[in-house]
């Protein structure tokens, strides 16, 4: 008998709250960039550099690859707004830091902004020039990164706000001009000009202008925006009236009348004279009157013809505006570099309109957030006043979780990139997401993950700043994970899986999928088991082709990936649990204490009862027989005084600095090192440096028993001596 959805939430409620009694006290636990120095536990090693060295990279049978035909993925983060012009002098440290957590790009995000936040010179009356003290500060930085083996993805459009200098009507109503910057004759001219201007300009420090640069791997386009988005969002209604309105916002009512008469003039050249008289009487409007276009609350009652009329129109200018852009990037600026339209990044509607429009640049891309923090917003000013998010683990939920919902993206025969994922602060579940995100996304063989954000701001600031709900920098848990996500993904430590099923869609099936219901997401494909990415890859085999079959779900729980290296495991009245099994990394991610886990080479015991905790070979040995490991426990991070409200679900107060972790305490034992003599581990600080005494493994048989927590850390490196 099926549980009720709702006894299962409130149990995993309660669960989760039990979990949370007992746990061994925070301990300050602060990133110092100033202090970041070479560490033991670098993994730079898996950088090549400099970053394009032999050309620039290329796609073989749908994956990246270097000139030479090796596979090449990206292990990557985004930089947002001033992190992305960090003074020169500091930009050697930043690199240098990122090269030893293995980080092999890094995508240049929210430039396109006025200075300091952005590139752009904010002194003039339009936003068609650079300020030049920024644009060297963002030459010296991409240089310093290509130097460290670090490849470089530059964003064209994200969050230009127009000026009365740039001839763009009703410009202070626009934001970020999302939709509109696909139809707009005005707004396309100015972005055609604003990609030239910087893809040809010569970066000093490499010599190389950006179009002929091989550290370059991407350029997008765009960043989360979508037309056919803005149609089923309601963001095309023409009742903006608010003055910068910031991101999300409806479109001024004289692009809508624009967009509204392109339409008519579309069924006009597209419709045979009865047809149009039919969908005329169908929106029930007069012989010759203009045919209004859908709103979201008429789709589910408009008729199949009315509804998929309108949607061809949307999807078509989204191919037209991608083929164009492309043509215009390769042939007048002659872009040597990767493409990528733009990310399917609505998980809560169907996302296969758009693909049908990205998938014919280079590489499609795929964005997502474990929990986005949903703001409230002040009516009148537009204002942020507060958050809320639902702050449960994404353990307890495997079938919505990010691998999931990111797995419908991925086109057959395209790399696949995700240039956005994060468990945005503070989720108090955050330390799941990159060890369990690494080891899916190298099961399903994509090319590359970005995680959102280092920064949006300057890292080495002399006066530190609290980090909001995306950064990376000074969050100490996520920070020691990506060294070690990078030996999973980057390295390969677990392997692609061994069977990939496509899924096929008709032109129907793909405008259908807008009116099917939110229980139906993230896939929105009725018939293919949303467990079947945690087991098999998973892709898209045509979005014009033959109608998609019908699939036999997966066993499970637990779901176990077909190579045997992964098992997500979940059970009725138990937390949820992700094991990671290979040779060179061993993980237990989530709630080890409600399973019995059987790894070969690791095992714990420890507080508290929701942790991440990752053991891989620091050379290229199996860690049967490997001198030197990485060991990483990392459970929650707060600010101190940090107060969440009764319900755990918002913040009443932020706190203060320092950054606190929660420690990981209690015993891991190691198993099956062979011909070890002595096994001890190395605490290290935020920045990777020894951080007191090394604790010494007792010895009980095959098994080494380390007690790990009373020197408070996030990751330790462990030796062993033969």
């Amino acid at each position: 008998m099926p549980r009720c959805p709702m006894l299962a939430a409130m149990l995993a409620l309660l669960a989760c709250a039990a979990a949370r009694a007992q746990e061994p006290a925070p301990a300050p636990f602060e990133v110092d960039w100033r202090e970041a120095a070479d560490s033991p536990a670098s993994v730079a090693f898996l950088l090549s550099a400099p970053a394009g060295k032999d050309g620039f990279l290329g796609v073989k049978d749908g994956r990246l690859t270097a000139p030479d035909g090796r596979r090449v993925r990206l292990w990557g983060i985004n930089v947002s707004g001033k992190a992305c012009t960090p003074p020169k002098d500091d930009a050697p440290r930043i690199a240098a830091h990122l090269a030893r957590c293995g980080v092999n790009a890094v995508r240049f995000h929210f430039f396109d902004r006025p200075a300091p936040n952005g590139i752009i010179d904010a002194a003039r009356s339009d936003t068609r020039a650079f300020d030049a003290a920024q644009l060297d500060r963002l030459d010296c930085f991409v240089a310093e990164l290509k130097k460290r083996g670090i490849y470089t993805n530059l964003n064209l459009n994200v969050a230009r706000q127009y000026k009365a200098g740039d001839g763009v009507r009703d410009c202070e109503l626009l934001g970020f001009a999302k939709a509109l910057t696909y139809f707009d004759p005005r707004l396309i001219e100015l972005q055609k000009e604003y990609a030239r201007a910087l893809l040809t300009h010569k970066n000093p420090y490499t010599g190389n202008e950006y179009r002929r640069e091989p550290a370059v791997a991407i350029v997008e386009l765009l960043n989360e925006n979508s037309l056919v988005e803005s149609w089923f969002s309601g963001r095309l209604l023409g009742a903006s009236t608010r003055k910068n309105p910031g991101t999300w916002t409806d479109i001024p009512a004289s692009y809508e009348k624009d967009l509204t008469d392109r339409y008519n003039a579309y069924l006009a050249s597209r419709l045979a004279p009865q047809a149009l008289a039919d969908l005329r009487r169908d929106a029930g409007v007069a012989a010759g009157a203009p045919v209004p276009r859908l709103k979201p609350n008429e789709f589910a009652a408009a008729s199949k013809s009315r509804f998929h009329t309108e949607a061809a129109f949307y999807m078509e200018i989204e191919r037209r505006f991608h083929a164009d852009m492309a043509r215009f990037l390769r042939q007048d600026v002659a872009l040597r570099p990767l493409l990528a339209g733009t990310s399917d990044h609505n998980h809560g509607r169907t996302g296969y309109p758009l693909l049908a429009a990205t998938a014919q640049l280079d590489v499609v891309d795929g964005h997502v957030y474990w929990q986005h923090p949903r703001y409230i917003t002040d009516p009148v000013t537009g204002r942020n006043t507060g958050f809320s998010i639902p702050n449960t683990p994404m353990v307890n939920d495997p079938l919505r979780s990010t691998p999931v919902q990111l797995a419908r993206s991925a086109v057959a025969g395209k790399p696949y990139t995700v240039s956005e994922v994060n468990h945005p602060f503070p989720n108090e579940w955050a330390c799941e997401g990159v060890p369990i995100l690494a080891a899916y996304a190298a099961l399903q063989d994509w090319d590359g993950l970005f995680w959102y954000t280092l920064a949006h701001n300057d890292i080495l600031a002399e006066k530190p700043w609290m980090m909001g709900h995306f950064d990376f920098a000074f969050e100490p848990v996520k920070m020691a994970q990506l060294a070690a996500g990078a030996l999973v993904f980057l390295r390969g430590d677990v392997q692609p899986a061994l069977e990939t099923v496509a899924r096929s869609y008709t032109r129907e099936q793909v405008v259908e999928g807008l009116r099917l219901p939110s229980k139906e997401g993230p896939l929105f494909t009725p018939g293919f088991p949303p467990a079947m990415p945690l087991v098999h890859a998973s892709r898209i085999g045509s979005l014009d082709g033959p109608p998609t079959a019908t699939f036999e779900a997966p066993a499970g729980p637990p779901f176990r990936s077909d190579t045997g290296e992964l098992a997500w495991h979940t059970a009725a009245g138990k937390n949820g649990l992700v094991t990671i099994q290979t040779a060179r990394t061993q993980a237990l991610i989530g709630f080890s204490k409600d399973h019995t886990p059987d790894l070969e080479h690791l095992a714990v015991s420890v507080e508290p009862a929701f942790c991440a905790v990752t053991l891989s070979a620091l050379d290229e040995k199996p860690i049967a027989r490997s001198g030197t490991l990485l060991l990483a426990a990392g459970a929650r991070a707060a600010y101190t005084d940090m107060k969440w409200n009764d319900k755990r679900t918002s913040l009443e107060s932020w706190g203060r600095r320092p950054m606190c972790i929660q420690p990981v305490t209690g015993t891991v034992t190691l198993r099956g090192l062979a011909g070890a003599g002595r096994v001890d581990a190395q605490p290290l600080d935020a920045a990777g440096r020894p951080l007191g005494p090394a604790l010494e493994a007792a010895r009980a048989g095959d098994a080494w028993s380390l007690a790990i927590g009373s020197t408070p850390t996030t990751w330790y490196l462990v030796r062993v001596t033969r």
